[in-house]
């Protein structure tokens, strides 16, 4: 058989709003308020980016090799595509 999850119950104080958006969203996803929660803390905890993701993001969010792409055309998008690498 699989793993046993034991879980505990526990409390938070969170914005009327901020309850009112999670229980939307859960409801939207067609999940328990608990279990969107609880996917949304294990996502935030657990999925952090490995080394070269992080060096990737950095680098993107730099603007290093920022380029312009020509979009006017498909031929033109592709060649702006060839001149930023």
């Amino acid at each position: 058989m699989g793993t046993v999850i034991v879980r505990k119950q526990t409390a938070f104080r969170l914005s009327e709003k901020l309850l009112a958006d999670l229980k939307i969203q859960a409801q939207r996803c067609n999940r328990s308020l608990n279990n969107y929660v609880e996917s949304l803390l294990i996502e935030a905890l657990y999925n952090t980016p490995n080394d070269e993701t992080v060096q990737a993001i950095e680098e993107s969010k730099s603007g290093k090799h920022a380029g312009t792409l020509n979009v006017s055309s498909f031929e033109n998008f592709l060649n702006s595509i060839d001149e930023a690498e």
